[in-house]
């Protein structure tokens, strides 16, 4: 053979073994990006199916105050107490938790009552969901989800119960995602067990069914969580490859429908990077060894931005968004935690205990109604700011949610720690916030408890903080109160106290009083001003002090504020000619069709608007968006007059006084009562009184209890008072007497 004929051989098998190797290189190399495609969608379909069971698990945590209490125990499961569970388990869920649809059930499926958004259908259609339902319950039963770390089993009437280390009964439930009404929903299914009372448990208990709803918005949520943008829920598996899919079934084990997402594959960039290296076949070897270490290269990066990916996804789900700081699901495990420590080292002979503030922003509602939500999301910003750099950094902060922050702190001292723990926390908030270009002086209310020196369960030692911030509430503002036997007591009268008020609106069973305005320049009455009054038939007289703050915490404010305006203009239509003050709740003015509500008020009792003064708050005006303005300005064109109320102690502005035209300014009281012993607060009498004058406005001074006030008071040049010194508020019968009495003299005194 020839030396070309050698040479055309080697170079023909170089090339078939070049050309094989390649084939053999770009087979391989094909396979490993299937590969890494596969353990790709496999690492995302485990990351989304751990993150599904965490917020499932958030949705059963944030029912614990239903599902673990002993009053859920007694109204809903030992008796069937309807007002109460329509309360508890139809309204609050709907309006705290997200529950689109409620239901009660007995162990074997049977329904006990059914509510859609809050309410109560007698007619809930419960038939084509029973077998979800029932198939939820058998789920239920096997003991895979139980809330709380369990210990052993009990039997309790028949039925073994899991029980945590101290016999507490546990909370076993049950998930599942169904289709209803042709939307996709969550459906979980809870044991309702006492928290104290064990032995209210007697047999196998009632539970709690709710559904809510996977709406395109849940499903944002969801993605923007898990960084996956197209994150949605189908019924049917679609064909294409590009998709990442994780099937979900029914409690009985029936396909429901699929989670799909578009999978985020290293394979195109491997191949869009390495194809012209392997292209380039005369650079075989080379190509092949750059090829193998991008290969390694990306297989990393993908690695870790999957590990990053699942990192930030974790991290979603243990903290709130807007603050940072770390949410109610993750205080709560930590808190559980914590506790197991301490208890474990006080065994061994150690001290120390767990403490929990629980904090609210005082006056936040008004803030974020009047200023906008963009003042209210700045505020909680800087609070939470505040916290972390005011507060230890061992501290374990967290928010729960609106303007509700709870702090943890492990240290010793008890109700010693306690204290300077609210003492902290309070005087964190005492300088004001500045907020585009508003200096808001928000301050907090706080409520303290700790364990295991009080409790060693960490649900009741969030409940008892919450207990003690009410009872803060309730004292005013910018303090803190620490938890003791008492309060539960106190709880319990608020709740009745609620639930009477409810009963009193819809009898007819409150009062209004009336207390005369003088006129200082003729001793005339010019008028009366309404103020509510509640004789209870059991507990006597019942100050607005006292319910007025209960009404404006669950929701009364507007059926409250137009019993009033009702009982006023149907009492006093047909009086001799006066005036009639009546004060108005921020949260009045601002409900929907408030405007609407006092036009058909006044064709329904026929009284003449021009008799009407409408008292109004400072805070109302801060309102940015006009619509109160606006409101005020319908109303002064019906006739009414407005008067701006207790000016001098909220946000005083000479800007509101430029911008709306009042009918009248009320100067409150602390001026009046401050006037005889503070030379300052006479000057700010006569200048407010000044100013009135100057914008054609009458000023009503109230408070005037001795003769020195209503001679200093009418020094200053103020014209209209109201106040003990002339008369209390009186029952509408006598207030008409004195008025017809009055009205008499003035025409003897004409004659």
């Amino acid at each position: 053979m020839s030396e070309e004929q050698r040479t055309g051989w080697i170079v023909g098998a170089t090339f078939a073994a070049l050309l094989a190797l390649s084939a053999a290189l770009m087979a391989a190399f094909n396979h490993s990006v299937h590969v890494a495609d596969a353990f790709t969608r496999k690492d995302e379909r485990e990351m989304v199916d751990r993150y599904l069971e965490g917020r499932v698990r958030t949705v059963i945590i944030g029912q614990t105050g239903q599902l673990v209490w002993d009053e859920t125990m007694r109204h809903a499961v030992a008796r069937t107490d309807t007002n109460w569970m329509d309360r508890e388990l139809g309204m609050f869920p709907w309006t705290n938790q997200g529950a689109q649809e409620t239901m009660l059930v007995e162990p074997d499926g049977t329904l006990v009552r059914g509510w859609r958004q809050g309410h109560y259908d007698p007619a809930y259609p419960y038939g084509p969901l029973r077998w979800q339902v029932e198939a939820a319950l058998d789920l239920a039963r096997s003991n895979r989800r139980i809330s709380g770390a369990m210990a052993r089993f009990e039997r309790r009437g028949g039925t073994l119960w899991p029980v945590d280390r101290r016999g507490a009964p546990l909370t076993r439930w049950a998930s599942s995602l169904i289709w209803r009404g042709g939307r996709p929903m969550l459906l979980t299914v809870a044991a309702i067990v006492p928290d104290r009372d064990y032995a209210l448990l007697k047999a196998e208990p009632r539970y709690l069914v709710s559904l809510r709803v996977m709406d395109s918005q849940v499903l944002r949520a969801l993605g923007a969580d898990l960084l996956l943008p197209d994150f949605r829920f189908v019924s049917r598996a679609p064909r294409d490859p590009a998709l990442n899919i994780l099937a979900r079934k029914s409690a009985d084990g029936r396909p429901v429908g699929y989670f799909v997402w578009t999978a985020q594959l290293p394979g195109p960039a491997i191949w869009q990077a390495a194809a012209p290296l392997l292209a380039t076949w005369i650079f075989l070897f080379l190509a092949v060894l750059a090829g193998g270490v991008m290969i390694v290269r990306r297989m990393r990066d993908t690695t870790r931005h999957l590990q990053a990916s699942e990192a930030q996804a974790q991290y979603n789900a243990l903290h709130d968004p807007m603050s940072g700081l770390a949410n109610r699901l993750y205080f709560a495990e930590r808190l559980r935690g914590e506790l197991d420590i301490v208890i474990a080292q006080r065994a061994q002979g150690g001290q120390g205990d767990v403490f929990v503030a629980y904090i609210d922003l005082d006056a936040f509602k008004t803030v974020n109604d009047t200023m906008g939500h963009h003042v209210g999301d700045e505020l909680v910003t800087q609070v939470a700011q505040r916290l972390r750099d005011g507060l230890l950094r061992t501290d374990l902060i967290a928010r729960f949610g609106g303007d509700e922050f709870v702090v943890m702190r492990r240290t010793t001292g008890g109700l010693g720690a306690a204290n300077a723990l609210g003492r902290q926390v309070v005087g964190l908030m005492a300088e004001p916030f500045i907020i585009s270009g508003h200096s808001l002086g928000v301050t907090c209310s706080c409520g303290i408890s700790w364990g295991p020196g009080q409790t060693e369960d960490a649900d009741e030692l969030l409940r008892r903080a919450d207990i003690s911030l009410y009872r803060a509430k309730q004292g005013g503002r910018a303090r803190y109160r620490c938890y003791t036997n008492g309060m539960e007591a106190t709880e319990r009268l608020a709740r009745e106290l609620e639930l009477e008020l409810r009963r009193a609106i819809a009898a007819d069973e409150l009062e209004a009083h009336f207390q005369p305005i003088v006129d200082l320049s003729t001793w005339q009455i010019e008028g009366f001003e309404a103020l509510l009054r509640w004789p209870h038939p059991q507990r006597g007289d019942i100050g607005p002090g006292v319910f007025v703050p209960i009404a404006e915490q669950c929701g009364l404010m507007v059926p409250l504020g137009t019993w009033m305006l009702r009982r006023v203009f149907t009492q006093c239509r047909n009086w001799p000619a006066c005036d009639l003050s009546i004060n108005l709740s921020p949260i009045q003015i601002m409900a929907h069709g408030f405007v609407e509500t006092i036009q058909s008020l006044v064709e329904e009792t026929g009284i003449s608007p021009r008799r009407v003064i409408l008292e109004v708050t400072e805070g109302v005006m801060l309102d940015r968006s006009d619509n109160v303005a606006q409101s005020l300005r319908t109303l002064q064109g019906m006739g009414f007059r407005i008067a701006l109320d207790d000016f001098g102690i909220g946000y005083s502005s000479l800007s509101y006084l430029r911008s709306f035209q009042f009918d009248r300014i009320k100067i409150d009281r602390s001026f009046v009562q401050n006037i005889e012993a503070d030379h300052d607060a006479q000057s700010i009498l006569g200048a407010i009184v000044a100013l009135g004058q100057t914008l054609r406005m009458k000023v009503v001074a109230e408070g005037v209890e001795t003769e020195l006030q209503r001679r200093l008071v009418h020094a200053a040049g103020c014209e209209l008072v109201q106040g003990h010194l002339f008369w209390p508020a009186l029952p509408a019968d006598q207030a008409c007497a004195l008025l017809t009495r009055n009205a008499a003299d003035r025409m003897r005194q004409v004659i």
